[in-house]
């Protein structure tokens, strides 16, 4: 079906004039556009406007996971009836394989995989394979090994009514998919068989599927919807899966399914061998090479390493760590590129598709950061044994191949670099005019003399008028230490910067907006995108002190994040007045030049945002701790936990049960 925009509002101020703008770039054949727009100017509602009317598959990046999930979310809402997707790296956490030489150190791979956003990535490329109103917004996740488009396709199951196929038959088939057979506690990937019935699981988290036979037949399918836009999520040993909110009661007949594999990489079976075969022999050549060298220990670290993967493949068509082995399981040649997200596209559509680059100041510089940082671990793995030679193709692109992938590509920031600009020439649609008809915030620079206390009275200020602030700080000890100065001088603050888990930052943005905190003490993750319209007051610490966080990009996107309040306010706390202050200054004061004198010339009030405060797309997590008593004696929160634990097994959550009382022994203890 078509992509069909739903808003309550019409493009306004500069919006149609950019749209215009860009689908006419777009339709003329330009493969390079910049959308320069201001903090607030609706750049995400411009995007949403042109893809409407070009009607191309769309690929959005993002440079980070938050920034994605909110753009992801608003897409969302633009188009509920098309399939929009959100696309990013499926770990919680990861601390990647690495060797120490010095040291002579190695650490172990070591990840918790999301399985909620796995079953995310599933969806989108399930959807890109079967429809062409497809939008997924991804982080730079897109651009790293997911396995062969080709292969995925052409390994799925499609089933029929009326297709000879026995029930054992079809279970055998999904076990070489890698679905797991799970009888009592079914969740994505996964599948069981009852009476003359095989349910599947889809490994997207979204359909179950109920395949019946009767007589060596396919007598009967049946599609039901699992209900959870929103999930919640579970805890276990394994990773967070899927829990259903609620599964549909309707099931509709269906005349015709295809069941992709549970994971990215699965290769045919008649081709595993001659893949198990290739690998085997690299390793005796890559062993031969060490031995020569004198590399004994080497030789046998890699050898028996290898050999255990060799025999998991045979076995099961999988192994940890597989994606290492992507070049053999793909039958790639040495050097080449590897399967991405961008294959997927292509293979579904040739290069009739679009790339939307957001906050592209900041993610043209991470894609091309990517290929080098993971070839220096890489290389150190391959030299001590760890790694066959071959592990080196288990990559990210590199830039000028990811360029190569893209066709028609839209650039969007308020503050684009110089290769943006370049490669957009004259096709560059300026958004300055919000349709709020609100003027970028009023700035100041006060000196750096007692700037704490200075920022402590000025967030009061704010607070008595149930308004928001930011104060950014340069290291994450000084985030931290403000952040609990505040604390003692009655402010509800918090602070936010790397360490804290990705999935826990929405939340955290959402309790300053609803006024549970008063502010929040971040560093540079508060910078691009984020939308706080009860933001009044930013205050930058150390202005002056030149460098990324302080450069005239980083000062007018940390500007922008107080440009969706009619009163925003930022002071820059500095003892001199650097060049890149003095640019920052000077570009804020050009756009509310132009913002008034447009609001003067057609009658415009600016008015306040009213945002709604969305649920964090992942869901609230099931109450592992929330529940519990975080004070209290000993007795009263060991009481608590034995009920908690005692309520989680007669629903029959044991591994909920068991985490429960881990907790319980080392309350007692």
């Amino acid at each position: 079906m078509p992509f069909t925009l739903k808003s309550q509002f019409a493009p306004t101020g500069d919006q149609p004039a950019a749209i215009e703008k860009l689908v006419s770039g777009l339709r003329n054949g330009a493969q390079h556009q910049t959308l320069l727009g201001v903090t607030g100017s609706g750049k995400t509602f411009t995007i949403a406007n042109v893809v409407a009317q070009v009607q191309k598959p769309t690929l959005v990046i993002s440079h980070n996971k938050t920034l994605a999930a909110q753009l992801y979310q608003e897409f969302k809402e633009f188009f509920p009836d098309n399939a929009v997707h959100y696309f990013v790296s499926y770990y919680d956490y990861y601390q990647p394989e690495a060797y120490i030489p010095q040291s002579d150190t190695y650490i172990e791979k070591d990840a918790k995989i999301n399985q909620t956003i796995d079953a995310l990535r599933h969806s989108s490329t399930a959807s890109l394979l079967t429809r062409k109103d497809v939008l997924i917004v991804a982080s730079v996740s897109c651009i790293y090994v997911v396995g062969s488009p080709e292969e995925y396709e052409k390994v799925a199951i499609k089933l029929a009514p009326g297709d000879k196929l026995t029930q054992k038959e079809l279970a055998r088939r999904l076990t070489l998919l890698q679905y797991s057979r799970n009888p009592i506690d079914p969740r994505q990937g996964h599948f069981r068989t009852r009476e003359n019935r095989v349910e599947i699981y889809l490994p997207s988290g979204e359909e179950i599927i109920f395949v019946e036979f009767e007589n060596g037949k396919i007598s009967l399918i049946e599609k039901r919807a699992v209900l959870m836009s929103f999930p919640r999520k579970r805890e276990s040993s394994t990773g967070n899966f899927w829990i259903p909110d609620q599964v549909g009661n309707d099931r509709g007949n269906a005349s015709r399914v295809q069941i992709f594999p549970a994971k990215h990489f699965v290769t045919p079976t008649d081709k595993l061998k001659l893949a198990i075969l290739n690998i085997k022999n690299e390793l005796a050549q890559r062993l031969s090479e060490l031995n020569s060298q004198g590399k004994i220990l080497e030789a046998a670290r890699l050898k028996q390493r290898t050999e255990f993967d060799m025999e998991m493949l045979a076995a099961t068509g999988y192994v940890n760590g597989i994606e290492n082995y992507s070049r053999h399981m793909e039958f790639r040649e040495p050097g080449t590129p590897p399967h991405t997200l961008l294959d997927y596209f292509r293979h579904a559509n040739g290069n009739d598709f679009l790339t939307v680059i957001d906050e592209s100041h900041a993610t043209i510089p991470q894609l091309r950061g990517m290929y080098a940082g993971d070839q220096a671990r890489k290389q150190t793995l391959i030299n001590y044994g760890f790694r066959l030679p071959s592990a080196a193709d288990n990559r990210p692109l590199m830039f000028d191949e990811f360029t190569k992938r893209v066709n028609e590509t839209i650039y969007v920031s308020a503050t684009p670099n110089a290769y943006e600009l370049q490669k957009s020439t004259i096709h560059v649609a300026e958004q300055i005019i919000r349709p709020t008809g609100i003027l970028d915030p009023n700035t100041e620079v006060r000196p750096t003399k007692n700037q704490v206390q200075d920022v402590i009275a000025e967030i009061k200020k704010r607070v008595a008028k149930h308004e928001r602030s930011l104060v950014m700080a340069l290291t994450k000890r000084l985030a931290e230490d403000i952040a609990e100065y505040l604390i003692d001088a009655g402010i509800k603050a918090e602070y936010l910067h790397s360490e804290v888990k990705t999935l826990d930052r929405p939340d955290i943005l959402n309790k300053l907006r609803t006024g549970e905190h008063d502010v929040i003490v971040g560093i540079n993750l508060l910078r691009e995108g984020l939308d706080l319209p009860e933001v009044s007051f930013i205050a930058i610490l150390d202005a002056d002190k030149e460098g990324f966080l302080r450069n005239n990009t980083t000062l007018l996107q940390i500007i922008g994040r107080a440009a969706r309040h009619i009163d925003g306010t930022v002071i820059l706390y500095a003892d001199t007045v650097t060049g890149s202050m003095k640019a920052a200054l000077g570009e804020t004061e050009r756009r509310r030049t132009i913002q008034h004198e447009y609001n003067v010339a057609h009658g415009i009030v600016p008015t306040e945002i009213k945002k709604e405060i969305r649920a964090s797309m992942l869901g609230e997590t099931e109450p592992e701790e929330d529940s519990i008593p975080r004070t209290g004696t000993a007795e009263a929160i060991i009481k608590e936990l034995d009920r908690e634990m005692k309520k989680a097994s007669r629903e029959m959550d044991f591994e909920r049960a068991a985490i429960l009382r881990d907790k319980i022994k080392k309350y007692r203890a």
